[in-house]
């Protein structure tokens, strides 16, 4: 999925009046201003009551389901014909903010904004995506998207995410 693609799904939500905040990888780059990695998709967390639209939209763009074993009304994949796909985070809050239905963001979660090839986005508060990014265990792709994060925001790097240091070479005097 390129900056284009998602641009293009963004801009289409926002004409439509169907707000949508940038998760995942894509939200790293947006909080950091540039593209730092090649994406296989796009996160979207969008709010329940705006959920069956953003669902209808995807299908008209040739977005159809593809199915998983882990897939719920809440967190699903829609692909495109060629190849691009869109994981769809839905949510709710009651009147107090707190989550009620869904992926579980915390309301203060989704106040970030970002910049993907030069378009401001709402995307998750890069606090928040550091705490995503350090709450399960990293693949290569995670460990720069935290350490990018903790260079760019000052964010301390837990243990679990720093790089493996190599064994100290023998002292072979």
């Amino acid at each position: 999925m390129n900056a284009d693609e998602v641009l293009a799904i963004y801009r289409g939500l926002a004409a439509e009046n169907v707000p949508v905040w940038i998760d995942g990888g894509w939200c790293v780059d947006a909080l950091l201003g540039r593209r730092t990695r090649e994406h296989a998709d796009l996160d979207l967390a969008v709010a329940r009551e705006h959920a069956r639209r953003l669902g209808e939209l995807l299908a008209q763009w040739g977005y159809a389901p593809r199915p998983r074993q882990d897939s719920t009304d809440w967190n699903y994949v829609v692909a495109a014909g060629g190849g691009a796909t869109v994981d769809v985070h839905v949510f709710e809050f009651d009147d107090q903010g707190h989550n009620v239905y869904g992926i579980e963001y915390p309301k203060d979660s989704l106040t970030g904004t970002g910049v993907i090839a030069g378009q401001e986005v709402r995307c998750v508060a890069a606090e928040w995506m550091f705490r995503f990014k350090t709450a399960y265990p990293p693949k290569d792709k995670d460990l720069a998207d935290v350490r990018a994060l903790a260079e760019r925001y000052g964010f301390e790097i837990p243990a679990t995410h720093r790089p493996a240091r190599a064994d100290p070479q023998p002292d072979r005097t």
